[in-house]
């Protein structure tokens, strides 16, 4: 397998700082990230093959959160040996957007942050919105994408559903596609609870739940030949993976349940988790599966290992394995 790496706003209150786990200001063009690569501003994050389905991996372009947040009751010195942080303790992640192409129809997972953040939360999240950027650059139209699948509605994930047109309205970025989510994580988002209401942003989503394109699934689904959801609770309620199956081949993109590769360990979860007990439990079921069927595991916030391939080593713990190039 290849991997080619190729208006006024409102300050931003303490609480909403907390919950979200900023730690202060991004790095300068003169201060890189430690984590930062030759290739980090790649904007197509690698190709593979899952039987008939091309995927290519595309960014919205990396950010960083907090590592404490990221990491939660793991302590520091173990975590930042995997991830490491910047002066102001915050790691880089990705945005990767996985696009499938079998020569009949464009299929999208996930759509990044998007462009639609106040300034302050640009700044503070040195976010950078080059998802229309990268479909650019990959030679793919936005009005081509036929389905767009959501693994929950965590505004990092779903930013790109929609974005405003000349005229300041919110329309849909992939204006032919139906759109796929869970309803219980519409049901969730609208609760706007303290402890995760910040997360959810209503202007990615509920323009499109109100025209229909966007349809709404109860737990485990069908979207398409090849392609199905899966819940997978703990980070949400009603987080869900999305298989991709072809010609006996298996890829799974598992979302916030293992947001990284520094995350294969079932008790290195995010203090954003809903649910930490729940994650270990699901995290050792996908685990069991994946390893035990080869499949290609794709990750929604690893900047620099977008999939990968998994084995248990020799104290049986889950780690990245070398795969063969592909041709």
């Amino acid at each position: 397998m290849k991997t080619e790496c190729s208006a006024k706003t409102e300050p931003m209150t303490t609480d909403l700082r907390h919950e979200i786990g900023l730690g202060g200001r991004a790095p300068t063009a003169a201060e890189p990230h430690p984590a930062e690569r030759p290739d980090t501003g790649h904007l197509i994050r690698g190709h593979a093959r899952v039987g008939e389905w091309d995927v290519t991996i595309l960014t919205d372009g990396f950010f960083y959160l907090d590592g404490g947040a990221m990491f939660g009751v793991i302590p520091k010195p173990l975590w930042e040996k995997r991830s490491p942080a910047d002066a102001s303790n915050r790691v880089l992640l990705g945005t990767n957007t996985v696009v499938l192409r079998d020569g009949k129809q464009t299929i999208v997972i996930e759509t990044g942050i998007g462009d639609k953040l106040t300034a302050k939360q640009r700044e503070l999240f040195a976010a950078k919105s080059l998802l229309p950027s990268a479909f650019a650059e990959a030679g793919i139209a936005l009005d081509s994408v036929d389905i767009v699948i959501n693994s929950h509605l965590h505004f990092d994930h779903s930013g790109w559903n929609t974005r405003r047109d000349a005229s300041g309205q919110l329309v849909a970025t992939f204006p032919r596609a139906r759109y796929f989510a869970q309803r219980g994580e519409i049901a969730d988002s609208r609760l706007q609870r303290e402890r995760d209401g910040v997360s959810y942003m209503a202007d990615n989503y509920e323009p499109l739940v109100a025209t229909g394109q966007m349809t709404l699934l109860d737990g485990a689904a069908e979207i398409t030949p090849g392609i199905r959801v899966e819940l997978f609770p703990g980070h949400t309620p009603q987080l869900q993976g999305i298989h991709i199956e072809s010609h006996g081949q298996h890829a799974c993109y598992i979302s916030d349940l293992i947001p990284t590769t520094a995350h294969l360990d079932p008790v290195w979860g995010m203090g954003y988790d809903l649910d930490p007990l729940r994650v270990i439990e699901e995290r050792k079921r996908f685990l069991a599966r994946a390893i035990a069927e080869n499949w290609l595991v794709l990750f929604t916030h690893d900047h620099h290992t977008p999939f990968a391939r998994l084995a248990w080593n020799d104290r049986g713990r889950p780690i990245v394995r070398m795969h063969e190039p592909s041709a």
